[in-house]
């Protein structure tokens, strides 16, 4: 018979610890008798744990891939309950303690966190700085990015959820980013999360942590930029074209006075500047949110399927012709001033503006040009999914975890 709960902990040399932790989960199973297994998902120790968890009567996977990350998918991968709960064996999780994580997820939660803030810290259990900034900061930056004010605490290593709906995320993070890939895909495929206060207690080990706080928090940082185009490129690239345009505008008609300061053509320049690559980061914005797609990062969405379509290329074709002719004809205009003094010495501002309005056009055209031939490429892939997807319509295959 199926097991409704599979309790996963990855272990790496965790032999101080581990016994305690697979005594808990057996007396929380046994109590509530709740149909389980514990499963030990080895990375690599070589201290006596997996002989020690074998004793105690638990599953042991072996993960030959190093890493949190992969320890963890590796034994998700394996697991059989209805729901998992994965929580670290270093002492620091209570595992008598699962019920209200099984509650919510027998309520119909698709993913339930643990947030360590609302429950209770021990003392020495977190360092300042992680406790005070770092993970706040963080757990804060993943709330705006991806709009998920359900979970307080992205990093919490206690977590339980429904088994076929993670599989279904294909999460391929092998480092410490899985907890966060896993609470951000949930989030963007539309899966009910909720959180749980819990305890954290000092973990057991006696020897430092695996995680670097320094290296650990820049790739969440990056992985957080990686996940959201729309915060790395979108919304900054936006800012840039705005002000751009609006300060070329304004300069275009001459010069401007602002107390002793005169912004003039050479502002003019940086404003321009500034057009284009607000314009580059809004297309790499869009290039970044198609590509997510087509890889599975994010999940398959309306709002850029226009940009697939055949006729994408013919628009961009057509607007960065535009673009370019505006720009030959502001060039003209120019050359055509210069020529009214026989090509000699001439007044250079009015003429700088032309030239300067002129270029940035020629390279607005330019790069809708190439635009366009990108997206005619994801339109070839695009037809290639379609086709693929519909000669496997009515077959049915198994999906790995692994993705």
């Amino acid at each position: 018979m199926r097991p409704e709960l599979s309790i996963v902990m990855p272990c790496l040399n965790e032999v101080r610890t581990l016994e305690r932790c697979i005594a808990k989960a057996q007396t929380f199973l046994k109590e509530h008798d709740i149909p389980g297994e514990i499963i030990v998902a080895d990375n690599g120790s070589s201290d006596g744990s997996t002989e020690l968890a074998t004793k105690m009567g638990a599953r042991i996977v072996t993960v030959e891939t190093r890493g949190y990350g992969a320890a963890l998918a590796g034994g998700i991968d394996a697991a059989l309950g209805k729901y998992v709960i994965i929580g670290d064996s270093d002492g620091s999780y209570d595992f008598s303690g699962l019920l209200p994580l099984v509650e919510k997820l027998r309520a119909g939660y698709d993913l339930v966190v643990g947030n360590r803030f609302q429950g209770v810290i021990g003392p020495g259990a977190m360092p300042a700085l992680h406790r005070y900034f770092g993970n706040p900061f963080l757990s804060a930056v993943g709330r705006l990015f991806f709009s998920c004010k359900e979970c307080g605490d992205f990093y919490c290593g206690l977590r339980g959820f429904r088994n076929d709906a993670m599989r279904s995320l294909r999460l391929q993070s092998r480092g410490m980013e899985f907890a966060l890939e896993m609470v951000v895909k949930a989030r963007l495929h539309g899966l009910r999360i909720t959180e749980v206060p819990i305890t954290l207690s000092p973990d057991g080990r006696g020897r430092p942590p695996h995680l670097r706080w320094y290296s650990d928090g820049w790739r969440s940082l990056r992985f957080y930029l990686l996940m959201s185009p729309r915060w790395f490129f979108g919304i900054p690239g936006l800012a840039l074209l705005l002000i751009g345009v609006i300060i070329s505008v304004a300069l275009f008609r001459g010069p401007i006075v602002l107390g002793s300061v005169t912004f003039d053509y050479h502002t003019l320049m940086y404003s321009t500047s500034a057009i284009v690559l607000g314009y580059q980061s809004i297309l790499l914005f869009i290039f970044a949110e198609l590509m997510a797609i087509e890889s599975g990062l994010h999940p398959p969405t309306s709002k850029y399927r226009f940009l697939e379509r055949r006729r994408t290329l013919e628009w961009c074709i057509g607007a960065g012709i535009g673009l370019i002719v505006a720009g030959v004809v502001l060039g003209i205009i120019a050359a055509r001033q210069w020529s009214l003094v026989a090509f000699g010495s001439l007044e250079p501002v009015w003429i700088l503006r032309l030239v300067v309005c002129s270029v940035l056009l020629l390279l607005l055209g330019g790069e809708t040009l190439l635009a366009g031939f990108y997206f005619g490429l994801m339109n070839l892939v695009a037809e290639r999914r379609t086709r693929r997807l519909s000669s496997s319509a009515g077959t049915t295959n198994p999906e790995s975890f692994r993705g």
